[in-house]
């Protein structure tokens, strides 16, 4: 498979292309098989770089980057990355098409950051700090409850949508190690923030589609950050 040229990239960028969504996938392959590289030959390196970059309750306002670069590292199995990025493009283009690139973009890491808090409240709940998490999941289920939003809206049928979601949530009480914590999380801030987007406040509904993606965007991440700060470990 050859690469896009520039004037393509620039062609689909113009027509509100998927190219956010495919600079996400690629850049979540390539640092896979960045992993996969240092796992063989350096299994220090390896071990370095996942547990600087993953995400951990207890550490995440010590170490904020963490929420952002966990999204792009995924388990050294095939099937996580390749599942995570076939639901990426399943849900991708429909929305990036409809809300423009950087929208997109900032709704999906947006839910990327839903996904790391809702580990936190938890941990607030359960007094597990400690478990810690990588992949694309939070923001991906955030990214299904924004086309869940979106569809309903509009009057689509949403009965496949609504069975794949149910199959998602159920899949880490039949496989162990998921994180379902980030993924109710990414999938409340996605939800809510779209459902923001498309009503929201009667006041606002006359600015532009941006101006209310600032708006919403900035007000959803605030409570995040408040909710993070206040679900910090009990002294």
């Amino acid at each position: 498979m050859r690469l896009p040229t520039a004037r393509q990239i620039r062609y689909e960028w113009k027509n509100n292309g998927p190219v956010v969504t495919w600079a996400v996938i690629v850049l979540c392959v390539a640092v896979w098989a960045v992993e996969m590289v240092l796992r063989l030959v350096a299994p220090a390196a390896f071990n370095v770089l996942v547990g600087a970059g993953m995400v951990m309750p207890l550490t995440m306002l010590a170490q904020p980057w963490t929420w952002f670069t966990s999204m792009f590292l995924h388990a050294p199995n095939l099937m996580h990355i390749l599942f995570n990025m076939i639901a990426l493009w399943s849900v991708g283009p429909v929305l990036e098409r409809l809300m423009g690139h950087w929208r997109f973009l900032a709704l999906y890491l947006i839910c990327g950051f839903g996904g790391a808090v809702g580990m936190r409240v938890w941990a607030f709940a359960s007094g597990d700090w400690l478990t810690a998490a990588y992949g694309a999941s939070g923001a991906l289920f955030g990214l299904f409850a924004a086309v869940l939003v979106v569809y309903r809206r509009i009057g689509e049928d949403i009965r496949s949508m609504l069975v794949w979601m149910g199959v998602n949530f159920l899949l880490p009480f039949v496989v162990g190690g998921i994180a379902w914590q980030a993924h109710v999380g990414g999938f409340v801030t996605g939800g809510v923030l779209t459902w923001l987007l498309v009503a929201g406040v009667p006041a606002l509904r006359t600015r532009s589609f941006t101006q209310r993606m600032w708006i919403y965007g900035v007000v959803v991440v605030a409570l995040l950050i408040a909710a993070a700060v206040l679900c910090g470990p009990r002294l």
